[in-house]
C-alpha cells in the first residue's frame, strides 16, 4: 500500500468513527479493502517478536504469579489466605449492606483463581501448566467446600438477613445477592442438624462421583463381534482384530442398513450405567428432600424465570400440542422420502431422519455448505460483529498486543470492547484456532468478572472465546460455515453479556444468572446472524469482494424451517424426560420405559425397542432439570427478536434500551422481570408458546 492510499484509508476510518450509523453502513459497503480488525483475523498470525531483556513477563491474564506452571500454587496461596482475611471480616462485622460487599469481594477472591485455572486447565497446550491448573481447581473447590460448612459465616449473613429494618434499607440488588449468597449455603445443607449436613455433604460427593461416571458412560463406545454383522455392512466400522468398535450413531452414512446397525448397537441399554443413572437420579432426589425440596426439579428451578416444574411442563405441554399437526405433515415428506430411498424398506425409523431430512433439504434447495464459506471469512465475521455492536451501542472491538506472558498461545487474539465515551468496558481474548488436545466445543468462559470497586472504579471483566476453526494460511483467510458463524454469534452474545453487564457485585455479574435466561442474549445474536440487512453489510467473497446474494439466504433460511417442528418435537421429548426424570421419587417404572413412553407421547417418530437414548444423555448431568432451558430461551430470544429488532435490527435507540434494561443487570435481577421490563408486557406460559412455534412455518 502507497503511502497516499495509507492517508486515504485513515481518513476514511476516522470518518467512520464519528459518522451517524446509517452513513457508516454506507462507508463500509464502499470498502474495497478490509478494515484493520478483519484484516487481524484474516491473514496468517505473524510470530510474536521475541521479548526484549527488560521487557516484563505479566503473567497469564497479567496474573504475576503465573509466568511459569509452578505459580500456580503462589497464586492459589494468595487467594486464599485473602479469603482466609476476609472471612474473619465478614464474621466481626456489623449487621449492615458490608457483610455483603465483604462476601462478594470473598467470591471474588476465590472466582479470580477458580475460574483462570478451570479455562487453563482444559486450554493450555502445556501439561505442566494444565495440570497444575487442576490441581488448583482440586484444591479452591476444597476451600469453597470447607467454607461452606462455615457456622460463623453462615451465622453472620442469616442476622443481616433476619434484620428488617437493615435488610429494608438495603438497595435491590445487596438484597438480592444477599439471598443468593444464603441460597448457595443452604445449597449445602450447612443450615440443617448435624446428622443432616453430614449426610447433605456424603451425598453431594457421591453424587458429583456418579455425574462424572455418568458422563464417561454417554461417551464409551460397544465392542460386537464382526461375525453378528453381514461382511458388506462391517466396512463401515472401526475393526479391532476380531471385534467390530461402533462410537457413534453413524447418522449421514446412505446406507439404511448399517445406519440401523449403528443404532441398535450403540443405542443397546447398558445396565451398568443404568444403574448409575438410578443412583445419580435417586441421590439428587435424597439431597433436594434433605433440603426441604420435595424433588430436585423443585430445588433445581429456584429463582429460574420458569421458577417451577409445573409451569415448565405446562409451557411443554402446551408447546406439543401446537406443533403436533406441523410435525405430522413433516412426518408424511419423511416418509415419501423413504419410499423413494429404499422402496424395500419403507417403514420410517429413528435411524433414517437425520439422514432423510438433509437429503430432502439438499434436493429441494440444492444448498452446499462450501458455498458460504468464501463470503463468512472470519474477518468478515468479526467486522460484521463490531458493526452490529457499533450500531447498537456505539461499542467497537478493537484488537490490541497482548502483554509479554499473558496468553497461552502465540494465536491468541486480544480485543478491547471499547466505547465511543465510556472508554474500556473489558477485554475478549479470542482462542479461535484447533490444536492438539484443545477441546472442539465452541465455549465462552468468565476469566474475571465485573464489579464495582471500593475506589469507585470498576473491576473491567475479561473473558476467553474458544472456537476450533482452521486456522488462516497465506493464500487463504479462515472460512466459516453459515452455522460456524452462527455459533461464532451466539458466543459473542454471551461475551457482551459479560462485557456490558454493569452489577456491583460479581456474584452476578454477565452471564451469572438463570440458566433459562443466560442464553437469551446468545440466542438473540442467531436472529441477526440470519438477517439479510445484516448479512448484506459485511458477507462478502474474501476475493472478489461481491456481496452475498440475498438469493443464498432466503433459500437456506427456508431449509432451516423445514423440518423445524420434527426439532422441536425431539427438543420437547428430551426435555419434558428430563422433567420426569427429576419429578417425584421412586420413579414408577424403569428409565428406560419412561423414556420409551415419553417418545410415544410426544415424538412421531416411533421408539425402537430394546435401546436406550437416554443413556447416551450426557446433559442430564450438567442440565438436571434444566434442559428446558433452551427452548425457554429461544422462545424469549424469539419475542425480544420480534417486537424489538426485526423491523430495523441495528436501531440504536433499541439496542440502547436492550443495553441498559437487560444486560446492564446481568443475575441482580430476576430474568423474568428484565424480560417484562423490555417487552412491556408480562411473561406468559401461551405467549411464550406462541412465540415458540410461530418460528415453525413447514415448507412444503
Amino acid at each position: 500500500m502507497t503511502s497516499t492510499k495509507h492517508i486515504a484509508l485513515q481518513r476514511i476510518l476516522s470518518i467512520l468513527k464519528t459518522a451517524h450509523p446509517s452513513d457508516c453502513q454506507v462507508l463500509r459497503r464502499s470498502l474495497n479493502t478490509w478494515s484493520p480488525l478483519a484484516a487481524t483475523f484474516n491473514t496468517k498470525a505473524k510470530k510474536r517478536l521475541m521479548p526484549r531483556p527488560l521487557q516484563k513477563n505479566v503473567g497469564l491474564f497479567e496474573v504475576p504469579e503465573l509466568t511459569s506452571a509452578v505459580g500456580f500454587a503462589e497464586a492459589e496461596r494468595q487467594s486464599l489466605k485473602e479469603a482466609d482475611d476476609l472471612v474473619a471480616a465478614a464474621i466481626a462485622a456489623p449487621t449492615s449492606q458490608e457483610v455483603v460487599a465483604t462476601f462478594d469481594r470473598l467470591s471474588d477472591a476465590l472466582c479470580r483463581i477458580a475460574d483462570l485455572a478451570d479455562f487453563i486447565r482444559v486450554a493450555h497446550p502445556d501439561k505442566q501448566y494444565s495440570q497444575a491448573a487442576e490441581q488448583t481447581c482440586l484444591n479452591v473447590s476444597a476451600a469453597v467446600e470447607k467454607l461452606n460448612t462455615n457456622t460463623e459465616l453462615h451465622q453472620s449473613l442469616r442476622e443481616l438477613l433476619d434484620d428488617k429494618t437493615t435488610y429494608d434499607a438495603m438497595d435491590e440488588e445487596s438484597r438480592t445477592v444477599a439471598r443468593l449468597f444464603m441460597f448457595d449455603f443452604e445449597q449445602s445443607g450447612i443450615h440443617l442438624p448435624d446428622s443432616e449436613r453430614k449426610e447433605f455433604v456424603r451425598l453431594n460427593e457421591e453424587a458429583m462421583v456418579l455425574s462424572s461416571r455418568f458422563l464417561q458412560g454417554t461417551q464409551t463406545s460397544v465392542s460386537v463381534d464382526r461375525k453378528l454383522l453381514p461382511d458388506h455392512l462391517q466396512y463401515s466400522f472401526s475393526v479391532d482384530g476380531n471385534q467390530l468398535k461402533i462410537n457413534s450413531l453413524l447418522a449421514d452414512n446412505p446406507d439404511d442398513m448399517v445406519r440401523e446397525a449403528a443404532y441398535k448397537i450403540y443405542l443397546y441399554p447398558n445396565s451398568e450405567q443404568a444403574t448409575v443413572l438410578d443412583q445419580l437420579l435417586s441421590c439428587r432426589h435424597r439431597l433436594a428432600n434433605i433440603a426441604g425440596f420435595p424433588t430436585f426439579a423443585h430445588r433445581a428451578l429456584n429463582g429460574t424465570m420458569a421458577k417451577d416444574s409445573q409451569t415448565v411442563t405446562e409451557f411443554l405441554e402446551k408447546a406439543s400440542e401446537k406443533v403436533s399437526s406441523s410435525a405430522l405433515e413433516e412426518l408424511e415428506l419423511l416418509q415419501e422420502a423413504k419410499s423413494r430411498h429404499n422402496p424395500s424398506s419403507q417403514d420410517l425409523q429413528a435411524w433414517d431422519t437425520h439422514f432423510l431430512i438433509q437429503h430432502i433439504r439438499n434436493e429441494r434447495f440444492k444448498l452446499n455448505t462450501t458455498d458460504f464459506m468464501p463470503y463468512f471469512s472470519l474477518g468478515s465475521c468479526m467486522e460484521g460483529l463490531d458493526l452490529i455492536f457499533q450500531n447498537l451501542y456505539g461499542i467497537s472491538l478493537e484488537t490490541v498486543e497482548p502483554k509479554h506472558g499473558e496468553v497461552w498461545s502465540p494465536d491468541i487474539q486480544k480485543l478491547e470492547v471499547k466505547h465511543k465515551d465510556e472508554g474500556i468496558l473489558g477485554y475478549i481474548f479470542c482462542d479461535f484456532y484447533d490444536r492438539p488436545g484443545k477441546p472442539q466445543q465452541d465455549c465462552h468462559f468468565t476469566i474475571r468478572g465485573g464489579r464495582l470497586l471500593d475506589d469507585g472504579s470498576y473491576q473491567l471483566p475479561k473473558v476467553v472465546l474458544a472456537c476450533s476453526f482452521s486456522p488462516p494460511t497465506s493464500s487463504c483467510p479462515t472460512l466459516l460455515s453459515h452455522g460456524m458463524m452462527e455459533n461464532l454469534f451466539h458466543e459473542f452474545g454471551h461475551a457482551m453479556h459479560s462485557m456490558l453487564a454493569r452489577t456491583r457485585y460479581q456474584h452476578v455479574t454477565g452471564t451469572r444468572c438463570a440458566t433459562d435466561f443466560a442464553e437469551v442474549p446468545s440466542i438473540l445474536m442467531e436472529y441477526f446472524a440470519n438477517d439479510y440487512r445484516v448479512l448484506s453489510q459485511f458477507a462478502r467473497h474474501y476475493q472478489s469482494k461481491e456481496t452475498l446474494p440475498e438469493e443464498m439466504i432466503s433459500k437456506l433460511c427456508e431449509s432451516k424451517k423445514m423440518f423445524a417442528a420434527q426439532n422441536l418435537q425431539t427438543q420437547i421429548c428430551y426435555s419434558m424426560f428430563d422433567q420426569v426424570l427429576h419429578g417425584n421419587h421412586p420413579l414408577p417404572k424403569t428409565t428406560t420405559e419412561i423414556y420409551e413412553e415419553i417418545q410415544t407421547k410426544y415424538s412421531s417418530i416411533p421408539y425402537v425397542a430394546n435401546t436406550a437414548w437416554h443413556l447416551r444423555f450426557g446433559h442430564l448431568v450438567g442440565y438436571g432439570a434444566k434442559y428446558y432451558s433452551y427452548l425457554y430461551s429461544r422462545a424469549v430470544a424469539h419475542k425480544i427478536w420480534s417486537q424489538c429488532f426485526s423491523r430495523d435490527p441495528l436501531n440504536r435507540e433499541m439496542g440502547e434500551r436492550y443495553r441498559h434494561t437487560m444486560l446492564a443487570h446481568g443475575g441482580s435481577k430476576e430474568g423474568s422481570v428484565l424480560v417484562e421490563d423490555m417487552l412491556g408486557t408480562k411473561l406468559t406460559t401461551d405467549n411464550l408458546v406462541d412465540s415458540l412455534v410461530s418460528e415453525v412455518r413447514g415448507v412444503r
